[in-house]
């Protein structure tokens, strides 16, 4: 029992630095060839853990050799176009002014109801309101709307507003995060005076504290409380 424990341990290690090089791509993101490493890693990573007899070697072997034709195909992928149709595929229409291209879901081994599934995952109901759909080379549906029925933006209707940026944790579960008030150009005081506008208190009782770039504060606290604040900040990250 502890001679399986150790070699699933070991592989386990294996397989999650080889996923780690391979990159973060989820699972319905994967090109065709990178869809398929992953099967075939989870599928030699397998025989160790269920066949003791084998040598350990005899699956990171194969793993590694795995790992380095991956490396080889997505820089040929890079580096030649033709090879990265070859190997990926390339975009299609299946939706245009004309109508549905029916020719283009027959060469996809695609149906309507998958058509209309992923139209409706791009938060459209209609067919009509769709003016292009392009299945990409990982077998998602992205679509072009028409004009009628795309969604208004600030641009659209002239909006001026600031730029916000991604909000950046200052304090969580009671701690306030030291390097993110640095980033921010500010100190203890300036949480502490958040908390005092916010009639909060202490930290220990703030689950969670973000601010952005335009000032926005949320809070959180334990209790399940939720507060939004305007401060006088101007960050830049």
């Amino acid at each position: 029992m502890v001679i399986i424990l150790f070699r699933v341990f070991i592989v386990y290690l294996v397989v999650l630095l080889y996923l780690r090089i391979m990159g973060k791509r989820q699972l319905g993101e994967m090109q065709p060839f990178e869809l398929v490493v992953t099967l075939l890693i989870a599928d030699i990573a397998s025989l160790p853990m269920t066949q003791t007899s084998m040598p350990i070697l005899f699956s990171v072997i194969p793993l590694t050799a795995l790992v380095i034709v991956h490396f080889i195909v997505s820089l040929i992928s890079r580096k030649s176009i033709v090879m990265r149709r070859v190997i990926n595929g390339k975009p299609v229409l299946v939706v245009t002014p004309e109508g549905v291209q029916y020719k283009a879901l027959e060469e996809l081994n695609m149906t309507f109801d998958d058509l209309m599934e992923g139209i409706r995952s791009c938060n459209y109901f209609n067919i009509e309101d769709v003016l292009y759909a392009i299945v990409e080379t990982n077998g998602t549906i992205n679509v072009i709307p028409k004009i009628e029925s795309a969604n208004v933006t600030n641009a659209n209707i002239h909006l001026d507003l600031p730029q916000s940026t991604l909000p950046m944790m200052l304090v969580t579960a009671g701690k306030i995060i030291t390097n993110n008030l640095k980033i921010a150009e500010k100190d203890v005081d300036f949480v502490m005076e958040i908390l005092k506008k916010a009639n909060i208190k202490s930290i220990k009782d703030v689950l969670l504290l973000t601010l952005d770039t335009c000032g926005k504060v949320y809070i959180q606290t334990f209790s399940g409380e939720t507060k939004n604040l305007d401060v006088d900040f101007k960050g830049n990250w």
